[in-house]
């Protein structure tokens, strides 16, 4: 795929884990989504779940593993990419290495709890990482939640 192409599915693949986040967002929750694609189709869509679960590990990457694992059958997440709005946290970088998964594409960059700062080899070694796509858009829709709340 030439870079273009790559540039416009990565853009189409994080509006979609936009959307979830702003379900998240609605319902009461630290507004980020996750999608997970294979095969240039979406196998999983999930977002934060942590308030309605009464869990702190349901954060949206959780969910769209597990999920995603559920649809292929079994553990290993090769030839995946997941598309966060948010850079992920350590635990959920530890489970995305677990699950060996190709590509994380992420939006906003999480300076206070983000892995790179904390955990920079917790995911596989092999996993590409594309940072930065819609930043603004995942950025705003996180500063607008926290604004709103306080």
């Amino acid at each position: 795929m030439i870079q273009d192409e790559q540039t416009r599915a990565d853009e189409a693949f994080m509006r979609m884990a936009l959307k979830e986040a702003e379900k998240a967002g609605t319902n009461g929750e630290i507004p980020i989504g996750a999608v997970i694609v294979c095969g240039g189709r979406i196998i999983s869509r999930a977002h934060n779940l942590t308030e309605t679960l009464h869990d702190v590990t349901a954060h949206a990457e959780m969910q769209a593993i597990t999920a995603a694992a559920n649809m292929l059958g079994g553990k290993y997440l090769k030839g995946c990419t997941l598309y966060v709005t948010v850079e992920p946290c350590v635990m959920c970088a530890g489970a995305l290495g677990w699950s060996q998964i190709e590509r994380v594409v992420y939006g906003a960059a999480d300076d206070k709890r983000g892995f790179r700062r904390f955990a920079p080899d917790a995911l596989h070694p092999k996993t590409l990482v594309t940072e930065g796509v819609l930043e603004a858009e995942c950025r705003t829709l996180m500063q607008q939640f926290f604004k709103s709340r306080r």
